[in-house]
């Protein structure tokens, strides 16, 4: 059925919160809480933040930083794949020129 939801209860700095979500999302949400949760209690550990909303806004802040890393990464690893592709064409390209010289 489209648009079902479940609810489902996170726990964040020790305070549920009851979100609905699709079911096959579940999972995803619970894993997305739990790393939020973790970098919160990281942050609030540290002493140097205090208060909830600037906590919840230090980790946000990291996790997007995080991702924003990865995306870069992931588009340079795409990058230098197509930069491969080109070489290994141009090498297959002059490999095969050279092998009809030869004939």
């Amino acid at each position: 059925m489209k648009g079902e939801t479940v609810p489902v209860t996170v726990k964040i700095l020790e305070k549920d919160y009851r979100i609905a979500c699709a079911p096959n999302h579940k999972e995803s949400l619970e894993d997305s809480a739990a790393l939020l949760n973790d970098k919160m209690l990281e942050i609030r550990t540290t002493g140097k933040v205090i208060g909830s909303d600037r906590i919840a806004v230090m980790a946000a802040l990291n996790l997007a930083h995080d991702l924003l890393q990865q995306q870069h990464q992931t588009a340079n690893e795409s990058q230098i794949q197509q930069q491969l592709r080109q070489l290994r064409e141009k090498i297959d390209g002059a490999v095969n020129e050279s092998k009809q010289m030869e004939l």
